[in-house]
């Protein structure tokens, strides 16, 4: 799935390209032709890409003018330069190419040594087109862990130096078809971006900030073999190292670029099945994509992702698609930075938009995928910003439905463990937020009989939950005797919820008479077993692990969600006491949550730093494994389950 994030924001973006536009025309004087096939070659590629003006960081006899990693040196300079950023302030440093100026070290402490940059992480992608998705999704989940405030991914290309036409003179001048190819699709460039953790305003436009809601990607290197490649040879059998020296390596074709482009149509395929997922999965919706911002080698395969999307009936209109290609060239791992700083230097945006990446990469296979959205500069951080009713304003963005209990406001000794559930949740409400349920109702299609489906499998699994904590009181044993008293009267006061809750489903038109016909759905069962099970163990304290998923469903998403619900089923206000009750008391339930955790601890304390650090994790695989369960019976909320009487 992809990965989510809720605080990370672009700051400023920057992009450095070496030398002139070198025009169609003028391409001879870098890359030259080598013998009377590559003539022909080149008319048909440039007739094809589109590609009408590109940069070589060499010049016309060869000699380079800018190494790869002055490149993307100059691309960090632009980019703290437009944000008015100090590169002082930058602690996380993450690179993405197909290759730097050396072998090794990493291209990123290349960089970072071209800066002369202060003390700071790094990390070094290798890869290819999608290898600057991959540099921006590390800085990003930097920042979102907090383990950095500001962060730059940088990405930068130099295939030209590969291009020289004295780099086949050990092969006479001759090589494949493959090999041919991409010394007139490939060119030079690099583009970076900064991230922050903050809610800064996009450099350029003051009243609007861009956050990055999450990254997706996925590699095929399994299902298809190598298509780009560089160090094999044509037949793919040797590797460059397993030859005598290098000049056997290079006479041999082992050190020519090559794409297999018989293999391409594959790419796309896997690229457009990749983004049907994402949108069954509720991650997007074509729709609302107002830029899609597509990294295509070649003007060639425009019709070909159009068709396939179309096929899929998830087009997004031509006139919504941006692309600089035709002027910058294909750089890339490069070329989604240098695409999306470009434009956004260049495009006037508006809250609530949202910019839609896709960076096929051809290698072995792989596909990345971006969205960021434009907020309001003065909108509450990773709230939409764009017009919405008052019932949906919170149900749209899941990002604005926080842990039951913020890490930041811990009482002492508590913070790592709140901070570790707090990862927990978000990714259980990133999940549970694209579940069929939950889109049906974020989507305003959920209609009175899927409401009593839903309600008809959570009236039993409700009922369970004063039984299992009142097993779980009686398990406790000892010094836990006050935590078995606080757990009884927090069960106590749970126990006819679920006649509340049958109460509702009644007056909502439910017609099962007796509460014994219901049936949970597999997840609700697999999830009441897990319960029973751990309850029935001595001292179960993870259960409160449970409890915080659990309850936190009731104080943090009901709560977005009932406005939704209450707007489009038109029912009593009586028949929702359940969920109106939970919103609000459960905030109490939690703080009880705390002072039980906080029991634990103590006892714990008793045997120093390892006794809480065995609660602790107790505590949170209990809770990890209370929200896949949960999300499963999420999953399976909208089948419909058999009503069967009891004999």
């Amino acid at each position: 799935m992809p990965v989510p994030f809720q605080r990370v924001y672009i700051e400023s973006a920057g992009y450095f390209m070496p030398g002139e536009p070198i025009p169609n025309e003028r391409m001879d004087a870098y890359i030259a032709p080598l013998n009377r096939m590559s003539e022909r070659i080149k008319r048909r590629i440039l007739a094809e890409n589109g590609i009408l003006t590109r940069h070589y960081a060499i010049d016309e006899e060869g000699v380079t003018r800018h190494t790869n990693a002055q490149l993307a040196a100059g691309a960090i300079r632009d980019c703290l330069q437009r944000g008015g950023a100090e590169l002082s302030r930058v602690s996380l440093l993450a690179s993405g190419s197909s290759g730097g100026d050396t072998l090794m070290p990493g291209f990123a402490n290349m960089i970072q040594g071209e800066l002369a940059a202060p003390p700071m992480e790094t990390l070094s992608v290798h890869g290819i087109c999608a290898a600057g998705v991959s540099a921006i999704q590390s800085a990003a989940q930097g920042i979102e862990l907090g383990a950095h405030r500001s962060a730059l991914a940088v990405a930068s290309e130099m295939p030209s130096r590969l291009f020289k036409r004295s780099r086949f003179a050990a092969r006479g001048y001759e090589t494949d078809f493959d090999s041919h190819f991409l010394r007139w699709m490939l060119s030079d460039g690099a583009g970076a971006l900064l991230l922050s953790g903050g809610t800064p305003a996009l450099a350029g436009n003051p009243g609007l900030r861009l956050r990055l809601k999450w990254v997706h990607q996925r590699a095929f290197s399994g299902d298809y073999p190598v298509c780009m490649q560089l160090g094999l040879t044509e037949d793919r059998a040797r590797g460059h190292l397993d030859f005598g020296s290098w000049a056997e390596a290079e006479a041999a074709g082992a050190l020519s670029l090559r794409q297999d482009i018989r293999l391409l149509p594959h790419l796309f395929d896997i690229g457009i099945h990749e983004y049907a997922t994402l949108v069954q999965g509720g991650w997007l919706d074509p729709k609302r994509i107002d830029h899609f911002l597509c990294h295509y080698s070649s003007e060639k395969f425009i019709p070909v992702v159009e068709d396939l999307m179309a096929k899929a009936d998830l087009a997004i209109p031509r006139e919504r698609w941006w692309s600089n290609l035709a002027w910058r060239g294909n750089t890339g791992a490069a070329s989604i930075l240098i695409m999306l700083s470009e434009f956004l230097h260049t495009k006037a945006l508006k809250p609530g938009e949202q910019i839609f990446c896709y960076v096929p990469e051809s290698g072995r296979f792989m596909a990345a995928y971006m969205l960021l959205e434009v907020e309001a500069a003065e909108a509450p951080a990773g709230a939409l910003a764009g017009p919405r009713t008052t019932a949906g304003a919170a149900a749209d963005d899941e990002a604005a439905i926080a842990p039951p209990h913020d890490p930041a406001a811990a009482p002492e000794g508590l913070g790592a463990l709140l901070t570790e559930l707090a990862g927990i949740w978000h990714d259980y409400r990133s999940r549970a937020w694209r579940t069929p349920l939950i889109r049906q109702i974020r989507e305003r299609r959920l209609a009175l009989p899927d409401y009593l489906n839903w309600m008809e499998q959570w009236v039993p699994q409700v009922r369970e939950g004063s039984r299992w904590m009142r097993e779980g009181a009686a398990s406790l044993t000892g010094p836990y005797q006050a935590l078995a008293a606080l757990i009884d009267v927090h069960a106590g006061e749970e126990q006819d919820d679920f006649n509340i809750l049958f109460s509702d489903y009644r007056k909502a038109g439910g017609t099962v008479a007796r509460i014994d016909d219901l049936r949970r759905n597999p997840g609700g069962e697999a999830l009441n077993a897990y319960l029973h099970g751990l309850a029935a163990t001595r001292n179960p304290i993870g259960l409160l692990g449970a409890i915080y998923i659990i309850e936190g469903t009731g104080q943090r998403i009901v709560p977005a969600l009932l406005p939704l619900i209450k707007a489009g089923l038109k029912l009593p206000p009586d028949a929702f006491r359940f969920l109106e009750y939970h919103g609000h008391n459960d905030e109490n339930h939690l703080n009880r949550w705390l002072a039980a955790v906080e029991m634990v601890m103590a006892v714990e304390g008793g045997e120093g730093a390892e006794g809480r650090g065995r609660a602790a994790r107790q505590i949170i695989d209990t809770a990890r494994h209370t929200a896949a369960l949960y999300l499963m019976q999420f999953q399976q909320i909208t089948e419909r389950m058999p009503h069967e009487p009891n004999a």
